[in-house]
Order: C-alpha cells, then structure tokens, then sequence
C-alpha cells in the first residue's frame, strides 16, 4: 500500500501540482487520495529517501528544495549509468526486447504529436528502463532505478519547452537505431549526451539555476 501511494505521490510531484515548500497536510492528503494515514507516512518517508520530500518533526511533509548543483551531480552519475546499460544492451538485449522497444519508441513519438506531456514522460522513462532491463546487470538496474527517481522531476521539465522536446525525440531516434543496430558504443555515447542535454539546456534557459 505506501508503494503504491508513493508512486501516486511520486507523480503528483513530479507534474509539479505541489510547489516547492508546500506543506503535504496528513489529513487532507489521506481523504484526496482516500488512504489511512499510516501507510501514507510510510509512503511519505519513501519519498524523502529519494528526496523529493523533506520530513520535519515541527512541520510535518514539504516538498523538497530544488538544488541545481544536487542534480546536476546526480545526472552526471545517472548518465554514466545509462551509457554502461547502453554498451551492455546492445549485446545483451533480446531480438524481442529490442522490438518491444521499437513499439515503445512508436508509442512516444505519438504522444509527441498528441503533445501528451505526461503519456510522453511515461514512455520515455519506459524505454529507459527497458534499456536497462536489457543489459541483464542486476546491480546496475537497482542502482539506476533508485537514482532515477530522485531526477524524475527535473526531467519532466525537458517537455515544458517545445525545442527542448524537439532535440529530446531526434536523440531518442539515435538510441533507438543504435540499440536495433547493436552498436554499443555509439548506444552508450548517445544515452550519455541524452541525459545531460535538457538538463544543459534548462540551465542556460535560466530554469535550472
């Protein structure tokens, strides 16, 4: 029951319905999502484990500071992650889960034309993960998953603005061609570029400082 209303929250979050420093009142986060506090603050302290919450015992659940240099550190990491996944992956996934991908792929570029920012958010983290699923590393899709949730935020913002979305589906072309391509290094490369290019740019916007 709290993963599940983690996740629920988690995504609340991240489309950004609550503003940095909102208090998440118990009561009235229980009744809106119609759960028993208990399970709530346990899903509540998942969440300041991954940072997205601060939990105070004078001010109860907030939501979480954004801090550029935070973040920045974690998607340098996150993108060495993806690239060794990438290199991994190409010589490791499945004909079938490389179709599944593909089919994933197809999936995003409609949302894209739909301009379905959240539908897009959620096939674009799906392909992620598959990619990593696929590189068959145990430790490294632990590791990814848990880090991954920690930026998710920051990356739904790369949809906010309409060149970044555009640079955002040519890239996920590239690593989808590399991964069909079995090109390993060209895979690692491009998921390496793709993680930190919104984030370069969000922050040269201004948005991210």
């Amino acid at each position: 029951m709290a993963e599940r209303l983690a996740d629920r929250l988690r995504d609340m979050i991240v489309t950004e319905e609550f503003a940095v420093g909102t208090p998440l009142r118990e009561r009235q986060l229980a009744e809106r999502l119609g759960a028993s506090r208990t399970p709530l603050r346990d899903a509540l302290k998942i969440l300041a484990a991954e940072e997205l919450v601060v939990l105070s015992p004078r001010r109860g659940a907030t939501i979480a500071p954004f801090s550029p240099s935070a973040i920045a550190d974690k998607l340098d990491l996150l993108s060495v992650l993806e690239g060794f996944a990438g290199e991994l992956a190409a010589s490791r996934a499945s004909d079938a889960e490389i179709v599944e991908i593909r089919a994933l792929h197809h999936e995003l570029l409609a949302a894209y034309e739909r301009r379905d920012r959240l539908s897009y958010f959620r096939l674009n983290q799906a392909i992620h993960r598959a990619i990593v699923e696929a590189a068959r590393n145990g430790a490294l899709s632990r590791s990814h998953a848990q880090l991954n949730r920690q930026v998710y935020a920051y990356r739904w913002r790369g949809s906010a603005d309409a060149s970044l979305w555009r640079r955002a589906i040519a890239e996920h072309g590239d690593i989808v061609d590399y991964l069909t391509q079995r090109d390993g290094p060209g895979l690692s490369a491009a998921l390496r570029a793709h993680v930190g290019s919104t984030w370069r740019q969000l922050r040269a916007a201004g948005d991210g400082a």
